[in-house]
């Protein structure tokens, strides 16, 4: 039995059908929005996070000194990211920081921008802490 399998038939190449038919990799342009442009969609995730949650009333009513802290901030083959930082001020009077990342096809299915954020103090899940420092470069 060993015999049979051992010397049995070789290996053959993949024929050019079989090599990445139709799968011709990611073509990212780095055409990553400019940080401005996440802030609605910041403002309605942590709106709906707070209430369906956590069971909490605060909103986020303004920002503050938005900037940008890094573009592609790793080799230029991984998917660019454009990554900022400010200041929110919350429905309960205070004033807190918050870092994001604007992700080149990171939305639903690949499908337009995506965002990933936090808010510091309000990562009440740890998915970014401490001090929401995994979601900065």
């Amino acid at each position: 039995m060993f015999g049979l399998l051992a010397f049995g038939g070789t290996a053959h190449a993949a024929n050019p059908l079989e090599l990445n038919f139709w799968l011709s990799g990611p073509r990212y342009d780095g055409r990553v929005p400019d940080c401005e442009t996440a802030l609605p969609t910041i403002s309605s995730q942590f709106h709906e996070k707070e209430a369906t949650f956590w069971n909490s009333p605060l909103e986020i009513t303004g920002y503050d000194r938005i900037h940008e802290t890094a573009f592609r901030p790793w080799q230029s083959d991984n998917i660019p990211r454009r990554y900022c930082a400010g200041d929110v001020m919350l429905s309960d009077g205070k004033k807190r920081s918050v870092h994001y990342s604007i992700i080149e096809d990171g939305g639903f299915a690949g499908f337009g921008k995506g965002v990933e954020w936090c808010v510091t103090g309000l990562d009440r899940n740890w998915a970014y802490n401490p001090s929401c420092r995994a979601a900065r470069p």
